[in-house]
């Protein structure tokens, strides 16, 4: 390979690329400053759980092509081009990103840059930010306009990541040099014939937060009428099917339910609101507002919809709740709309047992108040009503007779539209879903 490649910060985004540039053959060195978390991905460890990832750090380890490191000299020492993976969180006490971990990698690793290399951001920023970044690397690195900057945002879906990665559906380079292109053409050329757009900064970083709010937006619409066929009458499911047929519109992420939460996409439409309106457009994005409080909206109709069918009041019942990930196939809880609805009804009275295949952990450690068990089964146990609100194939594929036999009382809340309503009906279930009567 021509190149040498290293990944800086290893959390979601960063342990998969390194592991998958790795499995494309490239030498790769990832770097974190946390040394407990460089300890366990040195011995294979993931810190999240992604399907398929574990055994490609392990096999990429095993050859030799992928270690870690804390140290910055090290890493600027050794690779030609260097990825930023770190997060941009949603700001304490406001609607805008924090961009402090990227300026923190900047100003790390650019006093070590004393040859020519590309440094390439990843992150989720606010449009501007490249160019900002790609001025103070300049001004820091010894080797000066020998450094530059690229900006090739990720589109990674949670549970599909490595997937996403090896095959992506497209792949965005913001460059300011035809060098820079060709040193990224090239890093990517082991993926085959995969579409290539060459832009500029600005337009690269739009790319993903555009996405993020088209999809947003797709999946507000939805369960925006949700509502409208919970007054009226209507199934939304059905709706939803009919819409799918239309070309225009398509049937991916037109799944009516609890909403969306996570991460990254919550955050990032905030930021992108927060960005429009610090560079005067606030009006051309004042319809993401609405997307968002659709989407929250949607977590307290699910709460008023269970002490409904509850005879009006949590106190003292005992709800079971089937999901903690914010979506199946991951173990992120951040913005989760199934911990959200938990937390809710148990600081309303109810008495909440929550079971998650995978997410367990990190749901005990930020919500400890909470009641945990380890089996659908155990979690339904006396219960008088059951919330499905992550759609793991696991719920999915319960038996509704066999659940029906660790109940106090066959109710259930389809929070995902994710059963066969007629199944657990035929078999004395109380079925309740969002936007169907």
């Amino acid at each position: 390979m021509p190149y040498r490649l290293t990944v800086l910060g290893t959390g979601y985004l960063g342990a998969t690329h390194a592991a998958c540039m790795a499995e494309l053959g490239f030498e790769v060195l990832g770097l974190d400053v946390d040394q407990s978390k460089v300890e366990r991905l040195q011995r294979g460890e993931l810190p999240i759980h992604e399907p398929g990832l574990a055994e490609l750090l392990r096999r990429n380890l095993d050859s030799g092509r992928l270690r870690f490191t804390t140290s910055y000299e090290e890493a600027a020492r050794f690779g030609d081009v260097h990825f930023i993976c770190v997060g941009t969180p949603q700001k304490k006490g406001g609607q805008a990103a924090d961009v402090s971990y990227l300026d923190a990698v900047v100003e790390s690793l650019a006093p070590h840059l004393d040859r020519e290399c590309l440094v390439v951001g990843k992150s989720t920023v606010p449009v501007g930010t490249a160019e900002r970044l790609a001025d103070k690397l300049v001004r820091l690195a010894p080797a000066g306009m020998q450094v530059e900057l690229a900006w090739n945002p990720e589109f990674l879906r949670e549970g599909f990541a490595v997937q996403d990665t090896l095959r992506p559906d497209r792949i965005v380079l913001g460059v300011a040099s035809e060098r820079a292109e060709k040193v990224l053409r090239d890093v990517y050329a082991p993926l085959g014939e995969v579409p290539i757009v060459v832009t500029d900064f600005a337009t690269a970083e739009l790319v993903k937060s555009a996405a993020n709010a088209f999809l947003a937006t797709k999946i507000s619409f939805i369960n925006a009428m949700a509502e409208v066929c919970e007054a009226a009458g209507g199934d939304v499911t059905q709706l939803a099917q009919a819409l799918s047929y239309d070309e225009r519109i398509g049937g991916r992420y037109l799944a009516p339910g609890l909403g969306f939460g996570g991460g990254c996409l919550p955050k990032d439409i905030r930021a992108f609101t927060a960005r429009a309106e610090e560079l005067g457009a606030a009006q051309a994005l004042a319809f993401l507002r609405e997307v968002d409080e659709i989407n929250m909206r949607r977590r307290t109709r699910t709460v008023d919809l269970t002490r409904d069918i509850l005879g009006g009041a949590f106190d003292g019942r005992r709800v079971a709740v089937l999901g903690a990930a914010f979506k199946p196939n991951s173990d992120d809880i951040r913005d989760s709309p199934a911990l959200d609805v938990a937390v809710k009804i148990a600081e309303q009275g109810g008495q909440v047992t929550v079971y998650d295949p995978v997410a367990l952990p990190n749901a005990r450690a930020a919500h400890p108040h909470l009641g945990y068990t380890e089996s659908a089964m155990e979690a339904a146990r006396g219960a008088e009503v059951v919330l499905l609100l992550t759609e793991w194939q696991e719920f999915v594929t319960l038996d509704p007779e066999e659940l029906g036999a660790a109940v106090a009382t066959r109710v259930v809340v389809d929070g995902r539209n994710a059963l066969d309503a007629e199944t657990w009906r035929d078999a004395g279930w109380d079925y309740h879903a969002l936007g169907r009567p």
